[in-house]
């Protein structure tokens, strides 16, 4: 019979094993190094080394709305590393969402970061062109921009499609490597800071508010990913311990990695070289060193960088709608698993040649486009972290006072409202119109929904289970994901459904 509320179970909280909530044949072989290199991986791009170029604008006082961001993005970290402990299962924002609020709020959420992981990828294999075009296809031609373009995006699907096993080996060595330079970069390279290349500290003109907003709006785009171990928490060992280690360790060292570096780049780059600048970090080792040498190495860098970023991605493309396609709640394909590896192909190959074709389209309008990609999938990635820290809110204040100590609950309160106010902050910053672009492209799945429940032959929500006051959440509607248990005796559902299994989480709160 499925557990009761009042019956005993097994911790969920830290250090707890998880495997036993795994089907037999899921493959769990992230450990913490490789989850900490796909935070960090996906993260860190190719954005990372034009950032400063496009915060010259601004002036230092973009370092304020740097620091700002930082804030913002370790308090969503903390925020999904709790989370992570309560639900240990693949799926992130999706399954956090569909726990709290429901299947629909869920759907929303996995529809939502799907858009922004595969418009990421175009967003991210365009900007990595220019890296590569520093060795071939010196001349621009669009169409071997395309192809170099398209290379990018295959070579990780081809690599992912081998095993999440040869994935994470890729992104723990892509990682080291694009680390070195930024870590220099970010020691070395504050010892050569010249005070006068720093130019006027508010630069742009405008209030000191608006300067620190509209540079923060650029800056959050170089946080998108740091949920991204608890979106494969189904694939990490221990998930209840690694994943919110990965989350809050990985997002530390890029914080770091970023505020201290772009501080080198403005103050080894004179602020007008800069605001010109299409290869800041690469101007910067050259204004250090001399000749172009190092800012060749710098280029190499960005490469790596920019593919082990699309290989992270990647696998967030596949994992997000792959936990939703189980619980019914995203196209059946998404769910089937291939290979002795247990590989999403369908969610890799879509994703993959959606991201293809917006990416070749994006080349006949390049900065309309462009610029359009990467606010989209800001506004796209932003509103999964609203609801994210709104599921912790809510099971902090519904369920907090009987577990945790008075302490304790006020400082979780706290970090989760700084979560969700600096997830409203960042849809305000990314622009009327690109408001107006996101709330029709995340609209577009109430179709996608409307189609699912039509197959599952269901009217509206399901009807509640039974519960009590006692209980965690609302028990939630529909077919299990794979990292929960099933009930014994639970069937697979075929065809219309015509029966509905509930599911009870008991949530424990730990001291």
């Amino acid at each position: 019979m499925p557990a009761t509320p009042r019956e005993p179970e097994r911790s969920r909280g830290e250090g707890a094993d998880l495997r036993a909530d795994r089907p037999s044949g899921t493959k769990i072989l992230l450990g913490l190094p490789a989850a900490t290199a796909l935070v960090v991986g996906s993260i860190i791009g190719t954005g990372v080394f034009a950032l400063p170029a496009a915060l010259a604008p601004y002036g230092p006082i973009s370092l304020v709305a740097f620091v700002a961001v930082t804030l913002g993005a370790l308090a969503l970290a903390v925020t999904f590393g709790a989370l992570s402990k309560r639900v240990p299962a693949s799926g992130g924002p999706y399954v956090y969402a569909r726990e709290a609020f429901g299947e629909f709020a869920g759907f929303l959420n996995a529809w939502s970061y799907w858009i922004t992981a595969w418009a990421g990828n175009a967003a991210i294999v365009v900007a990595w062109v220019g890296y590569v075009e520093v060795f071939v296809n010196t001349g621009h031609s669009k169409s071997g921009s395309v192809l170099i373009a398209l290379v990018g995006l295959w070579i990780p699907a081809a690599i992912n499609l081998t095993g999440v096993r040869n994935m994470g080996a890729f992104q723990v060595i892509t990682t080291v490597l694009k680390f070195i330079p930024l870590i220099f970069m970010a020691s070395v390279g504050l010892l050569f800071i010249d005070p006068d290349n720093f130019g006027p500290f508010n630069a742009g003109g405008q209030s000191a508010l608006g300067a620190i907003s509209a540079a923060a709006a650029i800056a959050l785009f170089s946080y998108l990913g740091l949920e991204a171990a608890s979106v494969v928490a189904g694939r990490v060992r221990e998930p209840g311990r690694n994943v919110p280690r990965a989350t809050v360790y990985g997002t530390l060292a890029c914080a770091v990695i970023y505020i201290l570096g772009t501080l080198a780049v403005f103050g080894t780059v004179s602020h007008g070289e800069l605001g010109a600048s299409t290869a800041p970090f690469t101007d910067a080792a050259n204004n250090i060193f001399g000749g172009t040498w190092a800012g060749d190495v710098v280029a190499v860098a960005a490469v790596i960088s920019g593919i082990g970023a699309l290989n992270g991605w990647t696998m967030l493309c596949a994992e997000m709608p792959h936990a939703a396609a189980r619980d019914g709640l995203f196209p059946a394909a998404f769910a089937k698993l291939r290979g002795r590896n247990d590989v999403p192909v369908f969610g890799i190959v879509a994703s993959t040649v959606l991201a293809s074709l917006i990416t070749v389209f994006s080349y006949t309008r390049f900065d309309d486009v462009f610029t359009k990609i990467v606010l989209l999938s800001v506004l796209t990635a932003v509103i999964p972290y609203l609801f994210s820290a709104a599921a912790q809110l809510y099971w902090l204040l519904a369920r907090g006072r009987d577990g945790l100590r008075r302490g304790r609950l006020a400082r979780d309160v706290t970090v989760a409202v700084v979560a969700m106010a600096f997830s409203y902050w960042s849809i305000q910053g990314s622009g009327y119109q690109t408001v107006y672009y996101g709330v029709f492209v995340l609209l577009l799945g109430l179709p996608v929904y409307v189609w699912l429940k039509r197959d599952r032959g269901e009217s509206g929500e399901s009807a509640p289970a039974e519960s009590d006051s006692t209980s965690g959440p609302a028990p939630v509607p529909g077919p299990r994901a794979a990292e929960t248990p099933a009930a014994p005796g639970a069937g697979a559902r075929g065809g219309r459904a015509t029966v509905v299994h509930f599911r009870r989480i008991s949530w424990r709160h730990h001291r």
